[in-house]
């Protein structure tokens, strides 16, 4: 414990100005949050005026949400602390030598999964910002999923050699990762318990300080910088792997002739003291930013780790296996299409698919790492065309997004649900089969949206994930 630093915040006094680097799914929310406290005077967002995103600066200055989907709250929040003086967005990163605590909630990918190295470009340059413009009693906060090791490692070598100042005697460091779902951002960072950890115990008692007065029912949960980076990487990847195990149930009742979701039900239906059930929904696939990557940073953390890892000899770890089950559902989804159209007598080639949904989501505009490209890159290289509908998706790079479901529909040979949107739960038989024009058309159901027997007694040729119970229905005229 540095004894020096405790003395700096002392005569630094409480938190007051705070910035947030990366205007994103994360750093939007948990700046509105911070500059709706009475505990905190300001708030900067932070965020590079680029051609691809800097159109978010003008926005939030307005206290307009760039974010799109249903976001309950944020866009008013915005507008709340925008008015009231308390938050403005900037590019000029020179201001953060204004502040008490950075925040940096900036996306970390993975450059290549299979060699286990992500891309910390992004994050290493707002680390460097930060540094650059650091100064005595700063706290800096990695909000980012990292792999466990960065905060005491990479980020505080370039802190330390940005700035001319020593962390955990000049300045403060912790990590404290986000655990936010797109759709309930305000909410989550609210009520769920906030994971604090520091590299000394000053470290940390200033991040509690900075994140206490934005929850509600959640609580703080302090340790230590690594075992919070752990703890982040691991609750995805338990998350990721629960989801797993329900695909490959789901794949299972397929070849046995079931219905999953009874067997489902029936595992959930099981309550009482001392019984634990965690059994998730199978689907289309897994998306998102979070849990496509964060196997990778928990298997990379443990190459780095200072031990040397018991475990079997040859055996694979279980949770990449569980990767490979969520990665392999799109090539399901293809499965399914080509059977599906083989039993109305079509080929893949040439035939012409309607996508419902291209986000990873439901009612989210969030498209990061979605298992419909995947499954489109598959349609497209067999020789079949495909259009894209999805209501709250505005783009996508090389892809175009229609807004018109009748259009795309419109003569299709087979229609694909992949997103559980709600606009697709109302869905009906025979609307469908007006706009394909065809005596069998063929619907896939990778969210278990639509109910199948109406589908089936319409004359479709139907197939969803986990549904062995219809996937083999009798063809109706």
């Amino acid at each position: 414990m540095s004894q020096k630093l405790e003395n700096i915040l002392k005569e630094k006094g409480p938190i007051k100005k705070i910035g947030v680097i990366g205007m994103g799914y994360v750093g939007i929310p948990a700046a509105a949050l911070f500059a709706d406290s009475d505990k905190f005077g300001h708030v900067l967002g932070f965020q590079r005026d680029s051609p691809s995103s800097g159109y978010k600066i003008e926005m939030l200055n307005r206290g307009e949400s760039p974010l799109k989907g249903e976001e309950p709250g944020l866009e008013e929040l915005l507008k709340k602390v925008v008015d009231a003086g308390k938050f403005e967005c900037t590019s000029d990163f020179s201001r953060i030598s204004e502040l008490d605590a950075v925040a940096l909630a900036i996306q970390t990918p993975f450059a290549d999964p299979k060699a286990l190295e992500p891309d910390f470009g992004a994050l290493k340059d707002g680390i460097r910002n930060a540094g650059r413009y650091l100064r005595p009693g700063m706290l800096v906060v990695l909000e980012s999923t990292i792999t466990p090791g960065t905060t005491e490692g990479m980020a505080k070598q370039i802190l330390e050699e940005e700035s001319g100042l020593k962390a955990g005697e000049d300045f403060a460091l912790a990590h404290a990762p986000e655990r936010v779902m797109v759709g309930r951002l305000l909410r989550n960072i609210q009520e769920h318990d906030r994971i604090v950890g520091g590299i000394d115990q000053p470290s940390t008692d200033r991040a509690v300080e900075l994140y206490s007065p934005v929850l509600t029912t959640g609580r703080v949960i302090p340790m230590s910088a690594t075992a919070a980076e752990v703890t982040k990487t691991a609750e995805n990847t338990f998350r990721d792997l629960q989801i797993a195990a329900a695909n490959q149930l789901a794949l299972y009742c397929e070849a046995m002739g079931i219905n999953v979701y009874d067997v489902r039900a029936g595992i959930d239906s099981l309550k009482g003291e001392g019984i634990t059930r965690a059994i998730l929904w199978p689907g289309a696939g897994v998306g998102g930013h979070c849990l496509t990557k964060d196997t990778y940073h928990l298997e990379r953390g443990v190459k780095l780790g200072t031990q040397a890892l018991d475990y079997p000899a040859d055996a694979e770890s279980i949770y990449v296996l569980a990767r490979r089950v969520n990665d392999f559902m799109p090539q399901h989804m293809y499965n399914l299409t080509t059977a599906a159209l083989q039993r109305a007598g079509k080929d893949i080639n040439g035939s012409k698919i309607a996508m419902l949904g291209w986000a990873f989501i439901n009612d989210s505009d969030d498209a990061r790492n979605p298992p419909s490209e995947p499954y489109r890159d598959m349609v497209l290289a067999a020789g079949a065309s495909i259009n894209v509908h999805d209501p709250h998706v505005p783009n996508y790079p090389d892809v175009e997004i229609h807004r018109d479901m009748n259009s795309v529909i419109f003569g299709a040979d087979a229609v694909v649900i992949f997103t559980g949107h709600k606009e697709y739960f109302s869905l009906e038989p025979s609307f469908i089969k007006e706009l394909t024009g065809k005596e069998h058309t063929i619907i896939i159901d990778g969210r278990n949206v639509i109910d199948p027997d109406p589908f089936i007694n319409a004359g479709f040729v139907y197939k969803g994930i986990g549904r062995g119970d219809r996937n083999s229905h009798e063809i109706r005229n």
